[in-house]
């Protein structure tokens, strides 16, 4: 087994096409891994790692793929991840169990928009990382742009450890600032490293970066910034452990560069990975204590150890179903797995074997008999969800589950032929067990089923691959938005529930406001406080009138879509010694959250997309015109070497068919990525136009009935 100082695991995380898998099979080819190298849209199979069909044709990552490496004495887990924001959960679940990760950056796009949601997921997760400017040898690379818009846009230091030898179809190689030297990437594939002296052209420039370098990190370090004081030259090994502290830290973030197309950079990177990222060692793990309850209904902190011994702590973070069972990939923290151990779900309490044990390699696997501290490995046949905590005799531990955005986007989905009904609803549950953002929904009115996720890519992909995993022939209805409703006046209740049948009726009554939530508590979309006193109601009623409001908010009176930014304050009541239960409670809860929602002044809240536009100077004009006749509001635009990047903020329901309309707009030329950004109040045109909308549709479906 590896030992831990020795193991890293990291993750490759960026914007769409800025050379993730590329530089991934880069890493197995130098590596030893693989023995050719791949091209993502080549015609020779694709990327090792985009082992889908899909991903092949399209040219994109839709999953997430682990594999390991060795590396200058050193065991490397690598998670390459998709870098559409349709496929955000694949890195946030992976970014989740990884100790750092590899932000990487287009020489010439810089920062856009999905590095900007990567780094907000790193940052989630506390996770230390290497930033990696790609495609430096593309017409229009400036690394020195793209180091400053690191600090502008994510807010952290970057500290160049490299200096570029010229750039886009000069670009030769890299100087090294710590030991100054030049390093060239020689032979057909890059495969030697050469280091020779600095050319006398760079000299100067060079020396002036390793300059501001060690000014940068003597701000971490009182030795350095005492040696740089002296004028004397600090010592290669001890600049090397600074960057390795203020990484893991999160004080900085080092910055290297290459292209892994063109087959340059790409070993310095992994002697970076090795150098400055953590290991295990280095993490510090903190989970919750199940055997030791706080007042708040959690377990009390506890710090995972990396001891032999300990008993074991994993993380279940995907989950695949395949023919013959369900593949869970698992992060080991604390302890070892055994192949034919058992261990208990923390979540459900059950016993749960884990008969097979795998290394995978992509889609390849290789069986193993014992996994500990660090490692990623896949169980066989272990039914969970994504997020289980899974411990050994003597723990009772969770750890912190997996943030999972909410879904924007709906779709009515039916199959074709009569036959394909129980296919496509075994496709569906394969699909939403191991992919939390996907979710499927059934509408009690039409008995239409809904499939629901972050994009209409998103959704494409799931249709397309019932189609071809499943086949399934689906008839795919008009998208809908994910509207939601809110309050935006109190409005206060005193609302009696009394049902008198044969034998006890049923007796409720609540005192109380329904009031918004301030927008600047708004990640709460329910809230539900008590100040019920003196017994005025039984205490055990109480959380049967909650769940009342609760059921009553999953439809609101506009539109039936779920109400969000609610708050249920219950002041008094009264009950009946017989006829009051439960079931009164939840009743009266129930109708009494339905009859005054319609006097709260409910307004309709949409999604609004974050916006990125990319065409060629000419179009811009055109571009902005037509993102403000969509209700857009344009935030900047800046121009890149006779391109405009164009940001802006949209609602989701002007956007369908928006590829198509760039395209016509732009002669092909266009290209744009969107991801959620916040729910918005809807003009009063417009929720009037939907409300209708919405009322006519329940209509049609009544007299269809």
């Amino acid at each position: 087994m590896t030992a831990l100082s020795k193991l890293r695991n990291i993750g490759i995380s960026a914007h769409i096409d800025s050379g993730k898998t590329t530089l991934t099979e880069r890493i197995l080819y130098y590596s030893g891994r693989i023995h050719k190298t791949r091209e993502v849209k080549g015609d020779d199979g694709g990327a090792t790692m985009d082992f889908m069909d899909l991903e092949r044709e399209r040219g994109i990552t839709i999953q997430s793929a682990c594999t390991q490496v060795k590396w200058n004495g050193h065991t490397i887990n690598v998670i390459d991840t998709p870098g559409h924001v349709d496929f955000t959960v694949e890195v946030e679940r992976s970014l989740r169990v990884l100790d750092g990760a590899v932000l990487v950056l287009c020489a010439v796009g810089g920062v856009q928009s999905q590095s900007l949601t990567v780094d907000r997921q790193m940052k989630r997760y506390g996770v230390p990382r290497i930033t990696f400017i790609n495609k430096m040898d593309r017409t229009g690379a400036d690394p020195f742009k793209v180091t400053a818009q690191i600090e502008d846009k994510l807010k952290v230091t970057p500290v160049p450890l490299q200096y570029p030898m010229g750039a886009e179809t000069e670009f030769q190689g890299v100087i090294d600032l710590i030991d100054m030297q030049a390093v060239y990437f020689e032979g057909p594939n890059g495969e030697e490293v050469v280091r020779k002296e600095i050319p006398a052209e760079f000299a100067d420039e060079a020396a002036a970066a390793r300059t501001k370098m060690l000014e940068t990190l003597s701000l971490f370090d009182d030795a350095l910034m005492v040696t740089l004081l002296e004028e004397a030259a600090p010592e290669a090994d001890h600049v090397r452990k600074i960057i390795r502290e203020a990484t893991l830290s999160q004080e900085i973030t080092p910055v290297m560069m290459g292209t892994a197309f063109k087959n340059k950079g790409v070993q310095e990177l992994l002697d970076g990975c090795t150098a400055f990222l953590p290991s295990p060692l280095d993490c510090d793990v903190v989970a919750q204590d199940l055997s030791n309850i706080n007042e708040s209904g959690r377990g009390e902190p506890i710090r995972l150890s990396t001891e032999e011994g300990d008993p074991l702590v994993t993380m279940a973070f995907k989950t695949v179903l395949e023919q013959f069972g369900q593949l869970t990939f698992c992060r080991v923290y604390q302890g070892q797995i055994k192949k034919g151990g058992t261990y208990i779900n923390a979540r459900t309490g059950r016993k749960v074997r884990f008969g097979r044990l795998l290394r995978m390699h992509a889609n390849d696997r290789e069986e193993i008999d014992v996994a500990g501290p660090g490692d990623i490995v896949a169980v066989v046949g272990v039914d969970c969800a994504t997020g289980d905590t899974f411990c050994g005799d003597g723990a009772e531990i969770a750890l912190e589950n997996i943030f999972v955005p909410e879904a924007v986007l709906r779709l009515s989905v039916e199959p074709l032929t009569q036959g394909g009904g129980d296919r496509m609803g075994k496709a569906l549950e394969r699909f939403r067990r191991e992919d939390p953002t996907f979710r499927v929904l059934s509408d009690p009115e039409t008995g239409e089923t809904i499939i629901a996720g972050m994009g209409q890519l998103h959704l494409e992909v799931y249709v397309e691959r019932m189609r071809r995993e499943y086949n399934v022939d689906v008839l795919v209805g008009e998208p809908k938005v994910a509207y939601r409703e809110s309050p935006t006046k109190e409005v206060r209740f005193n609302f009696r529930h009394r049902k008198q049948t044969g034998g006890s009726g049923q007796y409720a009554h609540v005192v109380g406001r329904l009031r918004p939530i301030a927008e600047e508590d708004s990640e709460e979309t329910f809230r539900f406080v008590n100040e019920v006193s003196q017994g005025r109601i039984p205490k055990e009623y109480i959380p049967a009138v909650e769940q009342g409001f609760k059921r009553a908010i999953e439809k609101g009176p506009l539109c039936e879509t779920e109400v969000v930014g609610a708050e249920f304050v219950l002041e008094d009541g009264s009950f009946h010694e017989v006829d009051s239960s439960e079931m009164a409670f939840k009743t009266c809860g129930f109708n009494c959250a339905r009859e005054h929602l319609r006097k709260a002044g409910m307004t309709l809240l949409e999604p609004i997309m974050k916006l990125e536009i990319e065409a060629p100077d000419e179009y811009q004009g055109p571009i902005c015109g037509h993102v403000s006749s969509k209700r857009g509001l344009i935030n900047s635009t800046e121009a890149q070497y006779g391109s405009t990047v164009i940001l802006a903020e949209v609602p989701l329901a002007e956007m369908f068919d928006y590829a198509n309309e760039l395209r016509s707009m732009t002669q092909g030329k266009g290209q744009f990525s969107m991801e959620f950004l916040k729910y918005k109040q809807t003009p009063k045109n417009v929720q009037a136009e939907v409300v209708e909308r919405r009322r006519m549709e329940r209509e049609e479906r009544m007299a269809m009935a």
